[in-house]
């Protein structure tokens, strides 16, 4: 998947969303809008559906929201989408201010600054939720304060932006670009520290092993390991047949999972240069993985480690990576599925498809717990610290919240 948004605005577009003949009033600065479906709950496979009591839809995006993000220390909610802004939305109960602040992507022309016009694709809190970084399709990444103030522009890609990332001390940025390149930035002061040329072709994801060490990964098939400071990687892993869409060190840094569009996941380790499982039952190709919140090094020691694959075949499968098997396969979405998370805690799996559909599904049984259908594709599903708001954004422009408390 070389372009990423592309292919999700082919997507978009295949299914017939259209954003921009919405009615106007649904596109101000001017809060929430509650979106009413249905007043009883509906059965969906003996799952409940999320009533529209539970349910608050925010309107202002004007184009697809490609992705959200909760704060890790409170319940602001960020949203970055193809209207060139990002904006973060207050959804704390005793919040009294503003319910969103609008980040408007801008770039230099002719001594103005003038809207970009290119797609937010990423963004990343961090770790104490006082900056939220972004990543343009301008090529810039940027930094902003929770007040939505510009702190610094960070200039050195050249072209777009696929990915970026904290790492936990909150020191470094990490983003990966079209332009071959992954690049470390010093946080403070928005200088390049380090850019590694090692790919031949674009660099999709990245993903941090510690606070100076992190993997990438690229169309060009490979996964480099590197070190702030190396001239070359620490470790290559090749193995995959096709683009390698999205890395994920587990919660110690010990495993390294990979998805591509080759329909496999691998699990690699610095310890050998092959990989440790080669994972095949989807049959399309795998867009997103996540590891659960669980096992040695986390909150949750005692609860077993799994990992979560969602994939263009409409399935979400759950493995155990120890045994290197498929666990449970959720099969309730009819159409790509782009995004899963685990909850906090590990109990539940959030997952959102182009069916419209967010799912939330019981990890250790398999069973689907809650659905709830929106208006348009989902790009992405998040959930917020405490584990009981979902977060969702769509091809549709609406961002919307579930909110899972009795």
């Amino acid at each position: 998947m070389p372009d990423v948004v592309e292919s999700r605005k082919q997507q978009a577009a295949a299914k017939n969303h259209p954003i921009k003949n919405e009615p106007s009033n649904t596109n101000g600065d001017d809060g929430a809008l509650t979106l009413t479906n249905h007043t009883e709950p509906m059965e969906i496979d003996g799952a409940l559906e999320i009533p529209s009591s539970k349910t608050t839809v925010l309107r202002g995006h004007e184009s697809e929201v490609f992705i959200c993000a909760w704060n890790p220390t409170n319940d602001l909610l960020a949203s970055g989408s193809g209207d060139s802004t990002a904006r973060i939305w207050n959804m704390n109960d005793n919040s009294n201010s503003a319910n969103q602040l609008v980040l408007r992507h801008c770039i230099q022309r002719g001594g103005t600054e003038v809207p970009s016009n290119k797609d937010v694709t990423s963004l990343d809190w961090n770790c104490d939720g006082t900056l939220l970084a972004t990543g343009s399709y301008d090529g810039f990444a940027r930094i902003w304060s929770t007040e939505g103030r510009l702190v610094s522009t960070l200039g050195q890609h050249k072209g777009p932006i696929f990915a970026l990332k904290w790492n936990k001390k909150g020191n470094y940025i990490l983003s990966a670009g079209v332009d071959k390149t992954t690049i470390i930035w010093d946080a403070s002061s928005g200088h390049c520290t380090q850019q590694f040329a090692f790919h031949s072709a674009p660099a999709l994801d990245v993903d941090w092993q510690s606070n100076n060490s992190f993997a990438s990964c690229s169309t060009d098939q490979c996964i480099h390991v590197c070190r702030l400071g190396a001239d070359k990687p620490t470790k290559t892993f090749q193995g995959h047949t096709n683009e390698v869409n999205a890395i994920k060190w587990d919660p110690q840094g010990t495993l390294l999972a990979s998805c591509s569009d080759d329909m496999t996941l691998k699990i690699w380790s610095m310890k050998q240069d092959t990989c440790v499982h080669d994972l095949q039952a989807h049959n399309k190709e795998i867009y997103t993985i996540k590891w659960s919140p669980t096992g040695p090094g986390t909150n949750n020691p005692n609860a077993p480690l799994i990992l979560a694959s969602a994939s263009f075949d409409s399935t979400v499968r759950l493995w155990d990576v120890e045994r290197g098997v498929c666990i449970h396969t959720l099969t309730s979405h009819q159409e790509p599925v782009y995004s899963v998370a685990f909850s906090p805690d590990g109990h539940y799996l959030a997952s959102g498809s182009f069916d419209k559909c967010v799912h939330i599904w019981n990890v250790q049984t398999g069973a689907l717990v809650n659905s709830y259908r929106g208006s348009g594709g989902i790009f992405e599903v998040c959930w917020n610290h405490r584990g009981d708001k979902v977060g969702a954004s769509a091809s549709d422009g609406s961002v919307f919240v579930l909110d899972l408390r009795k």
